[in-house]
């Protein structure tokens, strides 16, 4: 998990164009999702985190988003 605060706007850029970062998550509400999400580009910066993989976040606690990872949240909301 990286947080958005930690690392410089290049660096992240580069770590997603690389296919480090795959998923965007909000550390206050716990809640993962995809990067072009509308919901993640709204949030502030220091509650935004990334994660590799969406294993990694439900390894971190977690849940999906109910926008754009609706299948997902579905099956987790059981």
């Amino acid at each position: 998990m990286i947080r958005h605060s930690d690392v410089d706007d290049k660096v992240l850029l580069k770590m997603i164009k690389d296919g480090n970062l795959s998923i965007g998550g909000n550390r206050n509400l716990k809640i993962y999702g995809t990067l072009n999400c509308k919901s993640g580009k709204r949030m502030k910066r220091q509650n935004r985190v990334f994660f590799a993989s969406e294993k990694e976040a439900i390894a971190n606690k977690y849940r999906p988003c109910g926008h754009c990872m609706r299948t997902a949240y579905k099956l987790w909301k059981l």
